[in-house]
């Protein structure tokens, strides 16, 4: 940590590894030694307004956010308290985890009384660890307590892993001056990382209005123009033509997923690709890896793909996302929820790509795309979206002045999303430090100055 903080003048070892020294005087508590409870929930069965719908806030692992928790999206019933023995109501303060899933080590405070699901682990009261405190702490050891999850395709922790953790702290009162600290330190740095991504979000939206206004008015301010023809694409340069993706495209198809002809992934072998490796940025993403034998590739030759294929994701929350496939990830195939536009002219991929991106096309592929359960796109209506096409020649100027200025967008970015990390580190670093007597702090306080300006803003 920086040189404006001080070391205690003595450590010891914590006996955990991963923890390190700790100062001498500090103790180290196991967390079924230190809490008066540590509990769980359920989930009561859906599609019955018997079990919802009361005042009684259902925390679920979606809501653990690293924040205080004082809203929920479902409450339960009193009935629904009582008819499920594994529910129970946990007070105000409580600190939860997420046991697994995507949201497995995500953390809350409860601002409100509430029950959860079984996916929370909950920590209620101690008499000498203090709520806020561990909340940090365990902030600082996410990664090494995931580390600590059994199982393969949905690794979990359990109660009984969050009860056998052993904490570092000092007395109550350096646990409160600690949390203090760290309110206040994560404070000013939650703003840095919120200004940063504040910009990223910024730059998103003039990068995407700087390809609108390229693909549907072309670079000349000055040229006639004609109505499209197209509800909500409006006016388009006179002498461009206004036609449909088909119309551009040799082939549209989409793949197949290997397990329903009996074929499975391999450690290596043909690319295959999925949703997860298209739309991150205009070339396909190669990660993550996936691959598939010579023998399922030749089974599935239908959906082979070819250098400047533009694949769109027409299945999920991504759907209509899409990037261009590189010579470099041949050869390939690719699955059933994602689409392939083999267009007949290279110029042609980059347009698509570009197109497909903006509002008007993704106003097309959501209306269409929601009427389902699950969101899905045609590859019929894909090939039917509207698309306007200038002349070859400056379609080239086009992609060529968009190219130079997405550039510098992304440079922009890429720096403001360095700084993100950076800060993020920063945070954990400072955390870490903290509750585990790297720093010594016991002297803290906010300044004069923070203490006039915070009251400055509160006012």
């Amino acid at each position: 940590m920086s040189g404006k903080y001080q070391a205690y003048p003595e450590y010891k070892s914590s006996g955990v590894e991963w923890l390190g020294d700790i100062p001498f005087e500090w103790e180290m508590w196991k967390l079924s030694h230190a809490y008066e409870e540590i509990g769980s929930g359920t989930t009561p069965p859906s599609g019955s307004d018997e079990w919802y719908g009361g005042n009684i806030p259902w925390v679920t692992t979606g809501e653990l956010r690293e924040s205080v928790i004082t809203v929920t999206t479902k409450k339960v019933t009193e009935k629904t308290i009582k008819q499920f023995p594994t529910l129970r109501v946990y007070p105000k303060g409580s600190v939860a985890i997420a046991m697994y899933g995507a949201t497995i080590g995500r953390l809350g405070i409860f601002g409100i009384e509430a029950t959860t699901n079984q996916a929370c682990c909950v920590l209620t009261r101690s008499s000498v660890i203090n709520n806020k405190y561990l909340y940090y702490w365990l902030q600082a050891y996410r990664k090494d307590i995931v580390n600590l999850a059994s199982g393969g395709g949905q690794p979990n922790i359990n109660q009984e892993v969050v009860a056998s953790l052993r904490v570092s702290s000092p007395k109550l009162s350096g646990q409160v001056q600690i949390a203090n600290f760290l309110d206040h330190e994560t404070a000013k740095i939650d703003t840095l990382i919120e200004e940063q991504q504040s910009l990223i979000r910024l730059l998103k939206e003039k990068r995407q209005a700087v390809i609108s206004h390229a693909v549907t008015k072309g670079l000349n301010p000055d040229a006639p123009m004609k109505d499209s023809g197209v509800e909500w694409l409006g006016e388009v340069p006179e002498h461009w033509d206004v036609a449909r993706i088909k119309h551009l495209s040799e082939i549209i198809s989409k793949g197949t997923t290997p397990s329903t002809i009996g074929g499975d992934f391999v450690g290596k072998g043909i690319r295959f690709l999925k949703g997860e490796n298209i739309g991150k940025s205009v070339a396909v993403s190669q990660e993550p890896e996936f691959f598939i034998t010579k023998e399922v590739d030749e089974q599935l030759s239908r959906s082979r793909l070819k250098e400047n294929d533009v694949l769109v994701i027409i299945a999920g929350a991504t759907t209509g996302m899409a990037s261009i496939i590189q010579k470099e990830l041949l050869p390939a195939n690719t699955n059933q929820a994602v689409s392939f536009v083999r267009p007949k002219a290279i110029t042609h991929a980059k347009l698509i790509e570009l197109w497909l991106s903006t509002e008007f096309s993704q106003r097309i592929i959501w209306m269409g795309a929601v009427q389902a359960a699950q969101p899905n796109l045609s590859m019929e209506d894909l090939g039917n979206i509207p698309i306007a096409v200038p002349p070859m020649d400056e379609l080239r100027e086009i992609l060529t002045s968009v190219d130079d200025k997405l550039l510098k967008f992304d440079e922009l970015m890429s720096e403001a999303e360095f700084t993100v990390t950076l800060l993020q580190e920063r945070r954990t670093a400072l955390i870490a430090a903290a509750v585990t007597g790297k720093i010594d702090i016991r002297n803290w306080g906010a300044s004069e100055k923070e203490e006039k300006e915070q009251a400055v803003e509160a006012i």
